[in-house]
């Protein structure tokens, strides 16, 4: 089969058949072109996938090591994975097919770089959500969207996503749908309650989504509102405003009060199993890194015990 043909039946496949996200496929394109790109640059050239090989995989990560934009950046490793892991998942949607093609499981993945995961303690979250001014419909706003990051780990496309009917106030839950199409219900602490309920009845409008602008163009906002829809970005430049405000000397992202709604959770005892259905993972073992991250029975053990002697 023509790679090329190939690329494009397996992003359609991805689209009907898995519902994936207008972002995973965008992703997926681009790093599927890039080893198209890649293809192209060989000799002879590579345009059919029978013709994929490990050695085809061995150049491509060579050639992922050695890729460097204007400024002569290379790729991070975990950026290489990804490219890798595109790859896999195509050679996998074609061995299904009937395909004859390279094993999916002998495109391995590099060792990646460990990364920092970034969190704030009870202190700092306080500050960030008493930076907004409340007396503003944007800080109400604004005060309500970082109660509801923290209270409930979402991540931000969720949150964006979300309308004004979504939230069952009085039973303090709501379903979400998150990566991967999986669905979940995501419980609302009492204070991000009062604070999205004291949003709402200020809201002069409506509007079907919860979260929307009050400045940028005024553009026509139809019946329902969509267009003054908070954006991803949006949102993120929300939180970056009041991380700056409260000085706080870590960089957290929206991401971040997630990471944050987890360490709280298990540094309060709750088990890992419940934390990973609250977070929507797929697998334990990415709710796991947060046990590098704050476990209180070995710091009470390394309190009582190191250097003792």
């Amino acid at each position: 089969m023509q790679l090329s043909s190939a690329v494009e039946q397996f992003l359609e496949y991805l689209e009907i058949e898995k519902n994936s996200s207008k972002l995973t496929i965008r992703n997926y394109r681009h790093y599927l072109n890039r080893f198209m790109q890649f293809g192209v640059s060989q000799s002879p050239p590579l345009s059919e996938t029978e013709k994929i090989s490990s050695d085809t995989v061995r150049a491509y990560r060579l050639f992922l090591t050695r890729l460097s934009d204007q400024k002569n950046m290379t790729l991070k490793r975990i950026t290489q994975n990804y490219h890798l892991i595109a790859l896999r998942a195509l050679l996998r949607y074609l061995i299904r097919r009937d395909n004859n093609t390279l094993n999916p499981e002998k495109v391995d993945l590099g060792k990646a770089e460990s990364r920092s995961l970034k969190f704030l303690d009870i202190e700092q979250v306080t500050r960030l959500l008493n930076m907004p001014e409340i007396s503003t419909p944007q800080g109400l706003r604004d005060k309500a969207i970082l109660e509801l990051l923290f209270s409930t780990g979402l991540r931000v496309s969720e949150l964006t996503k979300l309308n004004r009917d979504s939230i069952n106030l009085e039973r303090r839950e709501f379903g979400v749908i998150g990566k991967g199409g999986r669905t979940r219900v995501v419980f609302v602490s009492d204070s991000a309650a009062i604070w999205l309920e004291r949003y709402i009845k200020e809201r002069k409008d409506d509007y079907m989504p919860l979260f929307i602008r009050y400045a940028g163009k005024k553009a026509d906002p139809g019946r329902t509102g969509e267009s003054f829809r908070l954006t991803v970005r949006t949102v993120q430049r929300i939180v970056e405003k009041y991380v700056k405000k409260a000085r706080l000397p870590i960089k957290i992202t929206p991401h971040g009060l997630r990471h944050t709604f987890a360490t709280d959770l298990l540094s309060s005892g709750a088990d890992l199993r419940a934390i990973q259905e609250m977070l929507g993972h797929k697998n334990i073992s990415t709710t796991q890194i947060y046990t590098h991250v704050t476990n209180p029975q070995l710091k009470e053990i390394h309190r009582k015990f190191h250097h003792k002697a």
